[in-house]
């Protein structure tokens, strides 16, 4: 009975299964997405809408984060992972159900993402920790890349697909195809072995109650100013990067007159760079020094990304700056999720990583907020004929409603570059990898 478990695939084998499982899961939520953002938009006409509801759907997975992290060092990841797989499920099941009634309102999007996205905050570390037991160190980077080729491919597919089911199933045969897909990622989940990790000197000294165990993740990294360093870079970042994608939608429709397909063509441009760099670092593997795929590709991906979204006045150009900006994040996320799991043992990942969830992207709900608000107040009127920054800034993003969104995704792109710059004059964040040890040299263990 007890090798049973064995016997289902695990290594990168069970990896792959369980990505390709998250690969038709992210395209049925993607699909879901896009429609309910064309809906929302429709709707209402404000950036500002679309901010709140991105807020409820994540905050909750960001304040929550250390608690999740706690509980997923403490019981089965694999668990854990089904969990969270199911409760996206309901969430849309729920919103099916008030869509097809007639009765959706803009608070049932806020309720069922906030429900979501409470769970999803044991998604992150418990899918982060669960790639530490299955595979070798070697390959961190490669399997890092090919989870983040999840979200971009699914950028490719979904909104293709959604433009297309859009007019023959409508908004509810879409999300019924997400359910469908839900449940496809769970089977996938259930059918392989995932190995619970091992007990190390730092595991044992974690332990104590949940809510000693929800602050230990700051203690860790607090104690270490290198990945407190490293941290801080991406809650810059995460600020950044909000602040403009939260309007990528409401620019470009502003821009277009309501054209969903350039929105879509946009987005899957998105996925196109995406996965493609993904495919670049999976056969590569990343910098030696993993700190310069970070930092590099932060700089990369925020000058040639979001600043030529911003000064773009066409597909082409929007096409162009989306496809950069993704092409350089697989490099980015794969070279510093790598860092993290080679340094921190795989039985306190749940609580580590949950804790850095939370500093890096505390940031972004404020973002979004301030993003929606900031576009509809002050930077488009101020775009418009006659408005305060019209005469100064048009030649860089052109005129007319969604000028002022465009400027400041090209603010947002130049301060990006500046946060990771930073990361390059500090040592202890520019030497992150020669200063702390990977921790199967200087942790202890026991079977």
């Amino acid at each position: 009975m007890m090798t049973q478990p064995n016997r289902r695939p695990s290594g990168m084998f069970g990896f792959s299964i369980v990505w390709f499982g998250q690969l038709v899961s992210m395209v049925g939520s993607g699909m879901t997405r896009f429609a309910l953002t064309i809906w929302i938009w429709q709707e209402t006409g404000e950036a500002t809408a679309l901010a709140v509801v991105g807020v409820f759907s994540f905050a909750p997975a960001i304040f929550l984060s250390p608690i999740a992290g706690a509980i997923v060092d403490r019981v089965s990841r694999k668990r854990v992972m089904i969990a969270s797989d199911l409760a996206a499920g309901l969430s849309t099941v729920a919103l099916l159900i008030l869509y097809s009634g007639g009765h959706l309102e803009i608070w049932h999007l806020c309720a069922a993402g906030f429900f979501a996205s409470a769970f999803e905050s044991f998604q992150f570390p418990a899918y982060s920790a669960a790639i530490t037991t299955m595979i070798d160190k070697k390959h961190y980077t490669r399997a890092n890349a090919m989870l983040g080729m999840v979200g971009s491919a699914s950028t490719i597919i979904a909104p293709a697909l959604a433009g297309v089911l859009l007019s023959l199933l409508g908004i509810s045969g879409i999300m019924g195809i997400d359910i469908v897909t839900f449940v496809f990622a769970i089977g996938t989940l259930l059918f392989v072995f995932i190995p619970n990790p091992t007990e190390t000197a730092a595991g044992r000294a974690s332990r104590g109650s949940l809510l000693s165990e929800s602050v230990f993740g700051f203690r860790y990294i607090g104690s270490r100013p290198s990945l407190l360093g490293l941290l801080l870079i991406f809650f810059g970042i995460n600020l950044t990067v909000t602040f403009a994608m939260i309007l990528l939608a409401p620019m470009i429709l502003a821009r277009t007159a309501n054209n969903t397909v350039i929105l879509g063509t946009t987005l899957m441009m998105f996925g196109v760079g995406g996965v493609v760099g993904g495919l670049l670092i999976a056969a590569w593997g990343g910098f030696k020094r993993r700190i310069h795929g970070v930092l590099l590709g932060l700089i990369l991906a925020s000058l040639l990304g979001q600043v030529v979204i911003g000064v773009g006045q066409g597909v082409w150009m929007w096409g162009l700056g989306a496809f950069l900006m993704m092409f350089f994040l697989p490099l980015v996320n794969g070279s510093s999720q790598a860092i993290w799991q080679a340094k921190v043992p795989p039985d306190i990942q749940g609580k580590v990583f949950a804790t850095r969830r939370l500093i890096a992207q505390v940031s972004a709900p404020v973002a979004m907020i301030l993003a929606g608000r900031l576009a509809d107040v002050v930077f488009e009127p101020a775009m418009a004929s006659g408005g305060a920054f019209a005469r100064l800034f048009r030649p860089l993003v052109g005129s007319g409603p969604g000028s002022g969104m465009a400027l400041m995704f090209m603010f947002a792109g130049v301060l990006g570059a500046a946060v990771a710059v930073t990361g390059y004059l500090v040592p202890a964040i520019r030497r992150v990898e020669d200063l702390l040890p990977d921790h199967d040299a200087s942790e202890p263990s026991t079977a």
